[in-house]
């Protein structure tokens, strides 16, 4: 049975994450799922940059959780955040990160899954011309995939969001392009979750690594999320066998009753000599 089986949490959306969450949270850990209606999860930052993110990722989506409780009264919160910009391992690529927590004030817990996709069509250009604006949507999975069209990158006025449709997006493309001294707009990506199926299927990968860390157990008081928070460097270069700044191994930590286990990465992992400070001074 799973440490949260039967219990109410409220899931803090209001763009239609539900669909991807929900099934596998009440699936595999028997969580009943509540989601509170007219919640305005934008006050905490919109992708369109109206609104700045309140804090870090992390504290983002936490704040949504929190708010979400207090006023359904639940004492189990779950929400999500994602974030697009540049992958941390490749250079220039863009990557999507998705963030899911789970609070739990009743056990004094908080327990996060994460997970990271190259898999994202974020992008967004100008155009001139109502053909260059479908052309530029047709690339990016339009209709499936919406968008979103403004007079500039970083207007605040005049944002047209959710259009899925070649009508919506020809109307709203030759309005702007109508305005005084308007000579080009700018079309992106809608990367709001129900308008962005791409990235509805990673927020649901992100809960699967939720459920994945709710269901690791301190081996001493069996609290879930004993995650890893650190790593221990010493793994082996595959070249001259001396010991680089590598993990070579993993720290589990427990939330309740702080007790920590290495463990060892597979010994057969050694290190690329390109990483070694005595192959590649």
């Amino acid at each position: 049975m799973s440490f949260f089986e039967g219990r109410k949490a409220v899931l803090a959306t209001m763009h239609g994450k539900e669909k991807a969450i929900v099934p596998i949270l009440e699936k595999e850990l028997g969580l009943q799922i509540v989601v509170p209606e007219h919640f305005d999860t934008d006050q905490f930052g919109t992708f369109t940059r109206e609104i700045k993110r309140t804090g870090n990722q992390l504290e983002a989506a936490r704040r949504k959780a929190q708010a979400a409780m207090k006023i359904t009264g639940i004492d189990l919160g779950i929400a999500s955040e994602g974030s697009f910009g540049s992958d941390p391992e490749i250079p220039f690529v863009q990557s999507n990160l998705e963030l899911l927590v789970l609070v739990d004030e009743k056990n004094l817990l908080e327990i996060t899954g994460t997970h990271r996709s190259l898999e994202t069509n974020s992008a967004g250009e100008y155009v001139s011309t109502v053909e260059e604006a479908l052309a530029f949507a047709k690339k990016v999975g339009f209709p499936q995939h919406g968008v979103i069209v403004r007079k500039k990158e970083k207007s605040k006025r005049g944002i047209y969001k959710g259009i899925d449709t070649e009508e919506a997006l020809r109307q709203r493309v030759t309005k702007l392009l109508k305005g005084f001294f308007i000579r080009k707009v700018y079309i992106e990506t809608d990367m709001r979750a129900h308008m962005n199926p791409t990235r509805m299927e990673n927020i649901a990968k992100a809960t699967t690594d939720l459920v994945l860390q709710c269901k690791s157990e301190c081996p001493r008081c069996k609290t879930p999320g004993f995650s890893i928070v650190a790593t221990k460097s010493g793994r082996k270069c595959s070249g001259c066998g001396s010991v680089t700044d590598s993990p070579a191994a993993y720290i589990r930590t427990c939330q309740k009753c702080h007790f920590e286990k290495e463990i060892e990465i597979k010994h057969t992992i050694l290190e690329n000599p390109e990483n070694c400070s005595w192959c590649n001074p």
